[in-house]
């Protein structure tokens, strides 16, 4: 963005495309000064242990790139580069990676990308966000909200003239910090910091989600069991996947809040009635996961509600399908443990599940994408039935609103297809769900009652995404007999003293 060349490599597939961190000569000049500057980029954090550089090789270097660099010569700014959507804590712990590196010696400043649609203007997402940036203790120098979409032929003058905006955002960023000349980008996976090389001279620190917190799901919904029985979809994704949008989609109207900003559309599970062709549907909105590890607390409430929902979805008539939502963008350990935790563990794989891939309206062809990363996805052992490969983006003219209408065939087709009669594979949880769930704990002992607690805490931090510490206290809980904590309430099981957490 800032070079005006294609100057870095660039990917939006579902694996990293920097595998090093590489230093960039940029000349960069506005009305007011003329600067060069040398940008360090690196391998951006986040993705998974199959990615090109796994989250913790990742962080490994960008420390060593920090301290080398404050040892030889000045940092002129760092920049943090995050996605414009939500973004959770698990950001904060790549802002605290970075901040606790050069401490108050170099500004950090926020860059906000992929904001070409948003409205009135891009800067909406800084005021939208600002409080929220607050509140998870991040503290900048400075911000700039941008966009990094390449120009093409199907590029109207909005977007064209966003794009000249955002340059003009860095350089001002830049020329505000310009007593010294080596800048640091840093920013998520997927969130365009190569792309910004292109419009400005950084380095790329991607911001991550290491610890997975498995929020708390709500279901309150009553059921008249006189209702027509609709076919029923369960919707899950990270944390903005974009699946209320996905939902709107489906609808073909506005049913499903949406939320550009930090905070959370869906703090419970939602359901929606949707109809189209001759089936009706109901649709069960999940709140999204955030990170790769568990905390004990959230993962017990997960498990007791999720018991709930499946039980007043085995008195409909069980679960139709799963639709998996992901943004495209590389594979995070946070969408592998979403994906064995909803089909997995818990619903044994005894379902249909298909991929809905949203953010595609800047493909040539949206079916590309998925030709060029199956095989990434196949890796990290995520099979599905189908997929679609769609754009949510309903606020786009000219090609893109093409796009979006093609996208609700698209994805109506799919689930018509995996919900029709001769495909239906109905999976009811039942009374017995939550059994089933502890029997899948204590079936990582591989059939040895005599596995010693360290035995377990391997297999519970492999198969189930969760840290260390919590994996400790999930093998203690299995070490004194599962079964006694089936006849216990939950709140009672909260007050065992295994359990170390006060109930809040």
């Amino acid at each position: 963005l800032v070079s005006g060349t294609q100057t870095a490599l660039t990917s939006c597939d579902a694996t990293g495309c920097t595998t090093e961190s590489n230093a960039y000569d940029v000349l960069i000049q506005n009305e007011t000064f003329k600067l060069k500057v040398k940008l360090f980029d690196t391998v951006g954090l986040g993705e998974g242990p199959e990615g090109t550089v796994p989250d913790k090789d990742a962080r490994r270097i960008l420390k060593k790139l920090l301290r080398d660099l404050m040892k030889q010569t000045d940092i002129h700014l760092l920049m943090y580069c995050v996605r414009g959507v939500r973004v959770t804590k698990a950001a904060c712990r790549s802002y605290n990676l970075i901040h606790s590196e050069v401490k108050e010696r170099v500004p950090i400043v926020l860059v906000a990308t992929s904001l070409e649609d948003k409205r009135p203007e891009m800067e909406e997402w800084w005021r939208d966000n600002v409080r929220s940036i607050s509140d998870f203790g991040m503290t900048f120098a400075g911000h700039a909200c941008i966009t990094t979409a390449t120009i093409d032929r199907y590029a109207g003058d909005e977007l064209k003239r966003r794009r000249t905006q955002s340059y003009h955002a860095i350089c001002q960023l830049i020329e505000h910090r310009k007593k010294h000349k080596d800048i640091v980008l840093a920013g998520e996976t997927a969130a365009s910091a190569g792309s910004l090389v292109h419009h400005a001279v950084a380095e790329e620190i991607v911001s991550t989600a290491p610890d997975l917190r498995l929020c708390t799901l709500q279901y309150t919904a009553t059921v008249d069991l006189h209702d027509e029985i609709l076919k029923a979809i369960v919707l899950f994704g990270d944390t903005g996947a974009g699946k209320s949008s996905l939902i709107n989609l489906m609808a073909g109207k506005k049913v499903a809040r949406t939320s550009p900003d930090m905070q959370r559309c869906t703090m419970h599970w939602q359901e929606y009635d949707i109809s189209f062709g001759d089936t009706s549907y109901k649709v069960y909105d999940t709140i999204g996961l955030e990170a790769p590890q568990l905390g004990i607390k959230e993962y017990l409430e997960f498990v007791e509600n999720a018991y709930q929902l499946v039980k007043q979805l085995d008195k409909q008539g069980g679960i139709d399908l799963l639709l998996f939502c992901v943004r495209a963008g590389r594979v995070t350990a946070t969408l592998q443990n979403n994906y064995r935790l909803f089909h997995e563990f818990l619903c044994e794989k005894k379902i249909p599940i298909v991929l809905a891939i949203t953010n595609l309206e800047r493909e040539n062809r949206m079916e590309d994408w998925w030709e060029r990363n199956k095989g990434t996805f196949d890796k990290y052992q995520i099979k599905v039935a189908g997929h679609a490969c769609i754009t949510t983006a309903d606020r786009l003219d000219g090609r893109h609103r093409d796009l979006y209408e093609e996208s609700r065939v698209t994805i109506r087709d799919l689930i018509d297809k995996f919900t029709a009669n001769e495909q239906k594979r109905t999976w009811s949880g039942g009374d017995n769900l939550f059994v089933s769930l502890t029997r899948k704990l204590k079936g990582l002992l591989k059939g040895s009652s005599q596995c010693r607690r360290k035995d377990l805490v391997p297999h519970l931090t492999k198969g189930c995404g969760i840290s260390r510490e919590v994996a400790k206290q999930l093998a203690n809980m299995i070490k004194h007999d599962c079964r006694s904590y089936l006849t216990l309430p939950f709140r009672q099981l909260y007050a065992h003293p295994i359990y170390p957490y006060p109930l809040s």
